[in-house]
């Protein structure tokens, strides 16, 4: 599969949601599924105690799901467009390229996608080269983007994250994935950081150092308090004001490069561009500030086989486990509890900048969507629109 022929999928996708949104159709049909492979994780990050709980043996009594009871699942949903593998640590979890083999055959996505703290940069990359041979072997050319995490340079990085010489493994593992690029013209490496109060007087510094690398991708998102990293309460995130001034640079930034970036490059960076001006309103404005289609167009399947509408809601308010459903996912989604959450998110009863979510909204979002379209055609390459 060409990038072209997976855009192709997308309105189908879309129209889909609608129908599901004004309850004209049961069955779901998610633009992404969002999949935590597993809940064990080597960093102690300061924005995050995922790792820390993992260490502590927290989640020995929800063990992660088998190969088999990950076929049910992908089998009862079917074909997603965007596959976004999370964790804990993913490239932990040894069989992951079969994971990955299970969801090339069942949900057929268009975009494989999968981050990492990079602290294993030889798994990382052998896990990568064996997904991208199957596929190969397969006929297919899905594009697969890996994106480790850097948020900050040097000790700094090493202090966020937990770990020390977390940075150095970084920079190999960025060496490693750089040779995969030019061995797999459908691999793509970007690299991304979690804007935080830890850094946020350091990101020219750590924006330097990606744009030295030459890497084509480079994502930025703002700290969240979720149920899923069990960090509510932390206060780990920057003031709206602070992050706004932030994000107009990075924009900035991303017009300045847009023209020379290549296709699949060139429309995560448009998306972005949107995303970041809804994620300051939303933070200003404290509300949805265009519909959200959490537990539609996208899911969130855990560790431990339970539904999540999203990553934020988590733990807090789940869809269903699916482990006491015979792994089923459309008889969740037509559950008393899974109505209750999507009525809730749909009435607007939450708010938040999650950028997985919200580049599916904006999909979804007709003005929104017309705005990408435009800075997708219309920005040259001084950044001005043309």
């Amino acid at each position: 599969m060409t990038t072209i022929q997976g855009y192709r999928r997308i309105p189908g996708y879309v129209l889909h949601a609608y129908g599901q949104y004004y309850r004209l159709l049961k069955k779901a049909h998610p633009i992404t599924l969002t999949f935590s492979v597993t809940s064990r994780c080597q960093s102690n990050c300061l924005t995050c105690q995922i790792g820390e709980r993992s260490q502590k043996g927290r989640f020995k009594q929800n063990p992660d799901l088998t190969l088999a009871e990950i076929e049910k699942i992908f089998n009862s949903l079917g074909p997603v467009y965007f596959f976004n593998v999370s964790g804990g640590e993913p490239f932990l979890r040894r069989d992951l390229p079969d994971v990955v083999d299970l969801a090339v055959r069942l949900l057929q996505p268009a975009i494989i996608h999968i981050p990492t703290n990079a602290l294993a940069p030889e798994p990382i990359e052998r896990h990568c080269r064996d997904i991208l041979n199957r596929n190969r072997k397969k006929g297919l050319k899905i594009p697969l983007t890996v994106k480790p995490s850097i948020d900050g340079v040097g000790k700094l990085h090493d202090y966020i994250r937990g770990v020390p010489g977390n940075f150095l493994k970084l920079e190999e593992t960025i060496v490693r994935l750089k040779m995969l690029e030019e061995d797999f013209p459908e691999f793509h490496l970007e690299l991304g950081t979690v804007i935080s109060k830890y850094n946020i007087d350091h990101l020219d510094e750590i924006e330097d150092f990606v744009h030295s690398l030459g890497v084509q991708s480079y994502r930025n998102e703002i700290a969240e308090e979720r149920a899923e990293f069990f960090n509510k309460g932390s206060g780990i995130a920057p003031s709206a004001e602070i992050y706004e001034r932030v994000l107009q640079r990075f924009a900035q930034e991303i017009k300045n490069h847009l023209s020379e970036k290549r296709a699949l490059t060139r429309v995560t960076e448009t998306l972005r561009l949107k995303y970041y001006d809804l994620a300051v309103k939303i933070l200003k404005q404290q509300r949805q500030v265009i519909p959200c289609y959490g537990g539609i167009s996208n899911l969130h399947l855990n560790f431990d086989g339970e539904l999540w509408p999203c990553c934020v809601l988590g733990y807090d308010h789940p869809l269903a486990h699916l482990r006491e459903i015979n792994y089923d996912v459309q008889a969740a989604l037509a559950g008393s509890e899974a109505r209750k959450v999507l009525k809730f998110i749909h009435g607007r009863g939450c708010y938040c900048p999650l950028a997985n979510q919200w580049y599916s909204n904006v999909l979804l979002h007709p003005p929104s969507l017309w705005r990408v379209i435009l800075n997708y055609f219309l920005v040259d390459r001084t950044g001005k629109k043309v």
